[in-house]
């Protein structure tokens, strides 16, 4: 099994898409950049002279190289020579990377987070027929993936068009879970070694919303959805989340709010006096969210909840008036099979959910699966797994509405939200389309300000342990002063106010 690949960039800045290439191929090797070629070890060499582009790699002692020449004249419409020569690059490392792997990859190239967004913007510029042709061309992707990409930018549409300059989404963080699965690299923690930071924590939380009320309401932000996630938020008591929902509550008008999202999570930290809660604060959509309904699987994954837990919360929920939920699911876990999976998909499907999202393993280097060295399902079963969720969901009148990609996914594969109509989760398509700001609080949260005229976006950091978030709060609400200098920037000039 290949481990390490030496990297060599001769004359060009395409290290970090030829370092993502090789991901795509080799989803769990360690990278080393180097300048020479090395005596002995595998490699990959990608070099720019002039028009030619020359890629050469060494697998098992075996060496393969191929070479072009390129004419700039063939630049796609508003593409750089910077861009144009590292697409060609990684058109010409794909190309010997699957030819000696045998293995091509349905994505092609792209190794972006939001290939939808990618797709859109394209569809925008040139119209649908032109940009399916230039991710079938010029970037290799199967038509299968085309296509999705098209739906998904489709369905995304009418949402983003609703954002208006000032518009805004709250995204809230509780960074804590009752265990930490296997797959897991987010910056949470499990409930066992951080329960006694939670009050604290909560605390802190609470006046930092106070304190982005306070900045949403001077510069005038209309709040169009809300997202409390984590983490786990139902591992805070009912009178914690009480208190959160209520900080939410007095310090942002949710007159304009379409859509209040609370991720209830592990079906076993959800019970009636926390639905309760929910349902007062005026959440419109949560998630109950099992994984699988394979009881095998989650205890090969840490999770210490049964698929019948995940039955009894949805039957809850739905007793107390929930209409609008999500179900999240994932392809690719251990042990997992197709036949299994085809089981899971299809309990899914019998709840009726009105969203029922699929992610695609990723082997984080964190995680407890890959620094364990744990036995994982192969790219090709879980592309298997994709497929019947393509095939199955539209049968049932889901269709795909947002969706992005993580680094190490196994078969360098997707997540796909997929909904019934009309139930789209809003807060997942701002996030992800990036067309308008989100103000984060809590411990790992990053608020995203993007420019209500242009595209231009900027980040504020939260520290992300719990603990951090809590000694280093101060700080936290120093930075927030970003907000301000950001839409001063783009909405009044250099106006002080």
């Amino acid at each position: 099994m290949l481990k390490s690949m030496y990297l060599i960039n001769k004359n060009n800045t395409f290290h970090y898409e030829t370092e993502n290439l090789l991901r795509v191929f080799f989803p769990d090797i360690k990278v080393v950049s180097v300048d020479e070629i090395p005596a002995f070890e595998d490699y990959c060499l990608a070099a720019l002279s002039g028009s030619r582009v020359e890629v050469e790699i060494r697998l098992s002692g075996v060496i393969s190289r191929a070479a072009e020449v390129y004419n700039t004249d063939d630049k796609a419409d508003g593409e750089s020579e910077e861009s144009f020569f590292e697409r060609k690059t990684a058109l010409l490392l794909f190309g010997l990377l699957s030819r000696s792997t045998g293995y091509t990859p349905p994505w092609g190239i792209l190794t972006g987070v939001r290939p939808a967004k990618l797709m859109g913007n394209l569809m925008k510029t040139w119209g649908e027929e032109k940009a399916r042709d230039y991710f079938l061309r010029e970037l290799l992707v199967s038509r299968e993936k085309t296509d999705l990409a098209v739906s998904v930018a489709k369905a995304q549409l009418p949402i983003t068009e609703k954002s208006a300059e000032k518009s805004f989404s709250l995204y809230v963080s509780v960074p804590f879970c009752p265990s930490r699965c296997s797959y897991c690299s987010f910056i949470s923690h499990s409930n066992e070694s951080a329960k006694k930071l939670i009050p604290a924590y909560t605390e802190k939380l609470c006046r930092e919303l106070e304190k982005t009320g306070e900045i949403a309401r001077e510069l005038s932000l209309e709040l169009e959805s809300v997202y409390i996630g984590g983490g786990t938020p139902t591992v805070l008591t009912a009178p914690q989340l009480q208190a959160v929902t209520d900080a939410v509550k007095a310090h942002f008008d949710l007159s304009h709010c379409a859509e209040y999202t609370i991720e209830a999570g592990r079906p076993d930290s959800i019970d009636e006096s926390k639905l309760a809660v929910m349902k007062d604060c005026g959440c419109t959509r949560i998630s109950i969210n099992p994984q699988t309904f394979n009881d095998s699987v989650l205890r090969e994954i840490g999770r210490n909840h049964t698929g019948q837990m995940t039955l009894d919360a949805m039957a809850l929920a739905r007793s107390m008036g929930f209409d609008n939920i999500n179900m999240d699911l994932i392809a690719g876990l251990p042990t997992d099979t197709l036949e299994s999976f085809g089981k899971t998909l299809e309990r899914a499907i019998a709840l009726s959910p009105e969203n029922i999202t699929v992610h695609t393993l990723a082997l984080k280097r964190s995680a407890t699966l890959v620094t364990e060295k744990k036995n994982t399902n192969s790219p090709e079963l879980t592309r298997n797994m994709l497929a019947l969720v393509q095939t199955r969901l539209p049968q049932e009148n889901y269709l795909p509405y947002y969706m992005y990609r993580q680094s190490r996914s196994l078969g360098n594969l997707e997540n796909v939200g997929w909904a019934k109509k009309g139930f789209e989760g809003l807060y997942n398509v701002y996030m992800m389309e990036e067309c308008h700001t989100i103000l984060s609080v809590g411990g790992g949260a990053v608020t995203k300000l993007r420019a209500p005229h242009g595209s231009e976006i900027e980040r504020v950091y939260n520290y992300k342990y719990p603990y951090e978030y809590i000694n280093g709060f101060d700080e936290i609400l120093q930075r927030k002063k970003a907000v301000y200098e950001f839409y001063r920037k783009h909405l009044f000039g250099n106006q002080k106010g």
